[in-house]
């Protein structure tokens, strides 16, 4: 029986090693962690978002330039296929309000625990704390190991280290130092679906850290998208800033800043919103009279006194058409990036021209890649999950065709 090494226990390691198992193969996964899943498990904190339900039509232009890369392996393990995956595993999901899946235990742990009995069950063997370290003189495969260096000289290999978001859980980016040895092309990893830092004025840092932003809409550029963001001590976050951080993200780290403009009301045109701001407000405080006549928040309302102070111009000063124009329009310069160890998930890794069809690099015959280690991010919402499933999928059935071929 051929002998497959899959390094990587997160969910596009797994499914490999499914597929693997599946089809005949002695495998063994590898993992520096203790335990299996530990990202995986982290995601599904506060609800595990599995996939989406939109059509594919709408569904894989989310993953943007990797979209052709991506197209096959979604395609042949597309979001349904998913769904009845952990319906098998007795984990039936359900489509929530805004058309992401979840399992209807809406935690990950109960999936993961029947998913490796299952995997355990099919004689798949498990190796934690064992950190690849790359390969040795007679190309088996190297670990680091709390009993000492270890050597294994599998028939094939499937790579899974995931990319560099949440060192601690596990995927920490070293491996591409190994592979960049190797003559692999690797685009160099950055945050993804991360926050970004903006210089705020101390009262309203101390203020407003923490608040949630509700119902905004959010610019830059071209793009604009909208949903709820989330004020923090050193800038903003939340699942509308997510959905626009490779544009973000792109701008900040090319000229070094860039500006976020914010609608606080954006079901209100400035004809509308200066009407309602042209009435008396009496003896009413300005923020009162905002809160009242406009329904702006009172983070919405700090966040306009804090263009007024940039500006030199008290807010008490703007007319009912320059208020009605700044509630629609907050310029918020970002002046850098979240670090990469906060953020949800990793952009760049392995370029795709270096893997064949079966997701083999080219450069080392037998070896192959999945998930988060290759160059493609998308928006939170299921889709990361689903392109490490299907890629864990993909990868693994390559691997399962090298070693019956």
């Amino acid at each position: 029986m051929k002998h497959a090494a899959v390094i990587g226990a997160g969910p596009a390691g797994l499914m490999a090693a499914e597929m693997l198992v599946q089809g005949g193969a002695n495998v063994t996964v590898y993992d520096a962690m203790p335990s299996a899943g530990r990202k995986f498990l982290m995601a599904g904190r506060g609800g595990l978002n599995l996939t989406h339900s939109e059509q594919l039509a709408d569904f894989l232009p989310r993953y943007r330039e990797a979209t052709p890369r991506l197209d096959a392996s979604i395609k042949a393990f597309p979001p349904q296929a998913l769904r009845d995956w952990s319906d098998a595993l007795g984990q039936p999901t359900f489509v929530g309000s805004s058309g992401r899946v979840f399992p209807k235990a809406f935690k990950a742990s109960p999936l993961l625990r029947a998913w490796l009995r299952r995997l355990d069950a099919a004689g798949v063997q498990f190796a934690f704390r064992h950190r690849w370290i790359g390969w040795d003189e007679s190309s088996g495969l190297l670990f680091a190991t709390p009993a000492g260096p270890r050597v294994a000289k599998p028939d094939a290999t499937v790579l899974a280290l995931g990319g560099a978001s949440w060192p601690r859980l596990g995927s920490d980016g070293v491996w591409t130092a190994t592979l960049a040895a190797k003559g692999v092309t690797i685009s160099k990893l950055r945050p993804a679906n991360s926050g970004f830092k903006v210089e705020w004025s101390d009262v309203f840092r101390d203020r407003f850290e923490g608040q949630p932003l509700k119902g905004v809409a959010l610019t830059v550029g071209a793009h604009s998208v909208r949903g709820e963001a989330m004020i923090t001590r050193t800038g903003i976050e939340g699942g509308a800033i997510y959905a626009l951080s490779a544009e973000l993200r792109e701008a900040v780290l090319g000229i070094g800043q860039a500006t976020l403009e914010i609608a606080l009301r954006p079901d209100l045109d400035a004809a509308d919103l200066t009407t309602r701001l042209s009435g008396n407000r009496g003896r009413q405080s300005l923020a009162n009279f905002l809160r009242k006549a406009a329904q702006v928040s009172p983070v919405g309302i700090g966040l306009m006194q804090e263009v007024a102070i940039a500006s030199g111009r008290p807010l008490a000063s703007f007319s009912p058409a320059e208020l009605a124009q700044l509630i629609n329009a907050i310029p918020v310069q970002l002046t850098g990036v979240a670090p990469i160890a906060r953020a949800i998930s990793t952009a760049g890794g392995i370029a795709f021209e270096e893997l064949d069809d079966n997701f083999m690099l080219r450069r080392l015959p037998g070896v192959f890649a999945a998930g988060e280690m290759l160059d493609w991010e998308a928006p939170t919402g299921g889709y990361l999950l689903q392109a490490s499933f299907a890629t864990g999928v993909a990868a693994g059935k390559g691997a399962l065709r090298w070693l019956t071929s």
